[in-house]
């Protein structure tokens, strides 16, 4: 494995390519690293795609201390690795926070995106009551409690390596710096998301899995982000839990094949 860096205002974003042939960049949600699209990878690549996953600012081997890990900024950094590939357009794929980047990178640079893919895209704020503001809060803090709460995001199956993927990612959230990302990735920002859809001109799946904890109707979730869009489909990952790509990777990879062959088509 190769990492490849690429300078942004304030410090570098870390990722590594793989493959030959259309782009796609694969980019994780909060607290994770690149090694969570692990098992999607190999499958997309020999598909016949190129494939860059990104470590997220602040996270994995990108560097600490931004001012700021908006989605419109993460979005930035996604198009920053697009233009050092010199290999756009692209299909951005976004999992969970980073769901919210991809749609501001298509609306910021849409010369660069011919594709969104939204993997447990968060539509709405959920309200937490006071118990669960306070557990959350110590979630945030704690990367022991975060990979605790990691492993809850699989509540019917985990990968075969998933223990040893969870404690490389608790190490790397001890490093200094790590979970001020993570917090940081949570902060409320306007504009939300939700603004930019009804903006994007380019085709875009909705992805989820149908037995996602983080939504207490996940189907629901997932057709009120496809509203959202001029052009949206989306699709349900049966038996699975918050990250598909992850805990269902072949049936994943055929959704997302499918559709990067309408992008490569449209």
């Amino acid at each position: 494995m190769t990492t490849s860096r690429v300078r942004r205002d304030g410090g570098h974003i870390a990722y590594e390519v793989h493959g030959e042939g259309p782009l796609v960049v694969l980019s994780h949600g909060m607290g994770e690293n690149r090694a969570s699209f692990r098992h999607l990878v190999p499958l997309l690549v020999a598909a016949g795609h190129r494939v860059a996953s990104v470590d997220v600012r602040g996270h994995g081997e990108s560097s600490v201390g931004w001012p700021t890990y908006a989605p419109a900024e993460v979005g930035a950094d996604l198009l920053a690795v697009v233009r050092d590939l010199d290999a756009g357009p692209a299909v951005l794929v976004g999992s969970s926070s980073s769901a919210a980047a991809v749609v501001f990178a298509a609306t910021d640079a849409p010369e660069l995106v011919s594709g969104i893919v939204q993997i447990g895209a968060f539509v709405g704020q959920r309200k937490l009551n006071p118990a669960l503001r306070v557990a959350l809060a110590a979630v945030l803090r704690s990367p022991r409690l975060f990979g605790m709460f990691h492993k809850t995001l699989f509540p019917v199956h985990r990968p075969a390596d998933d223990a040893a993927y969870r404690r490389s990612m608790v190490t790397n959230l001890r490093e200094p710096g790590r979970m001020a990302a993570v917090r940081g990735v949570v902060v409320p920002v306007e504009p939300h998301w939700t603004a930019r859809a009804p903006q994007v001109r380019q085709p875009v799946l909705v992805l989820m899995g149908a037995k996602d904890p983080d939504f207490p109707d996940p189907g629901a979730e997932a057709r009120a982000a496809r509203r959202l869009f001029r052009t949206a489909e989306a699709r349900m990952i049966e038996e699975s839990g918050h990250y598909p790509h992850a805990d269902r990777p072949q049936r994943t990879a055929d959704e997302l094949l499918g559709f990067l062959a309408v992008c490569a088509g449209a």
